[in-house]
């Protein structure tokens, strides 16, 4: 039995995914999963739980992302200061409005992310931009629907 363990350090580099949610048809739920995987790096094969070996995403044209159904009149966030009577609520329309669409994936990825101490590092290598001008486009190696998206369906 062969002890050569291989190149490791190209399996963990980091590429960079871009994902055009005017051009994909997913709703919020389905697109913020096949994120949080390429954040978390799941979809490579020296995956590991406890090491941060997940790629950047760049997401444009934030504006776009949809929900399914009434949600967006009835779900709400809520967050709370823990101070008493501080309970926050707002509706997913009204948070559109406030932050865009941007922050509503972001939530929506955050939620899906495990809630360790790499949570926050892995929320950082995802970049939001509303509009359709991307900033990162010297480094997109990797679109997202093509690499990400047919692994996420396989497992």
């Amino acid at each position: 039995m062969s002890k050569y363990i291989g190149r490791t350090a190209l399996g963990l580099a980091r590429t960079w995914h871009h994902v055009d949610v005017a051009s994909d048809p997913r709703p919020l739920g389905r697109l913020a999963a096949s994120i949080a995987i390429a954040l978390q790096g799941k979809h490579k094969p020296l995956y590991y739980q406890g090491s941060d070996c997940g790629d950047y995403v760049v997401v444009t044209n934030c504006q776009h992302v949809y929900a399914t159904g009434k949600k967006e009149e009835h779900k709400l966030y809520r967050w709370h200061s823990g101070r008493v009577g501080n309970l926050h609520e707002v509706k997913m329309k009204d948070m559109r409005i406030r932050h865009g669409g941007g922050e509503l994936l972001r939530r929506a990825v955050k939620g899906m992310l495990p809630k360790n101490q790499l949570r926050e590092h892995r929320l950082a290598r995802l970049k939001l931009v509303e509009g359709s001008s991307n900033p990162y486009s010297q480094n997109i190696i990797a679109f997202h629907d093509d690499a990400v998206a047919t692994d996420s369906k396989n497992v």
